[in-house]
């Protein structure tokens, strides 16, 4: 299960930030279990947590927490850095919109090694 305990979030600014943060968490709270995976996967890598649980996530480096940055414009898809737990989340206006462009981008991409 994704964390908000364990997540940093940048590139926010006012007009945009809490709402871009407060619609990931909705989203994320409103998939199955099967898209948790799945974004999971598409942002870290994998799609288990480690056994200690989602603040022991690690990256490239050592330890790395779950990151969400806002990136991009509006039509971009959200992108993905699985060596740094990082998503792109470009500045959607509304929460349709983010969803839609989410569920589109953990059900229809594969990285690499993926099946």
């Amino acid at each position: 299960v994704l964390s908000t305990q364990s997540t940093v979030s940048s590139g926010i600014n006012a007009e945009y930030g809490d709402k871009q943060i407060t619609w990931f968490w909705q989203f994320v709270k409103e998939i199955s279990d099967e898209q948790r995976s799945r974004m999971l996967q598409f942002v870290t890598g994998t799609c288990r947590l480690p056994i200690g649980g989602f603040r022991e996530l690690m990256g490239s480096n050592g330890p790395q927490k779950f990151c969400i940055e806002k990136v991009g414009k509006e039509n971009w898809l959200p992108r993905s850095h699985t060596c740094f737990n990082r998503l792109d989340l470009p500045p959607y206006r509304s929460y349709n919109v983010l969803k839609e462009k989410l569920l589109f981008a953990i059900e229809e991409t594969e990285g690499f090694g993926n099946e």
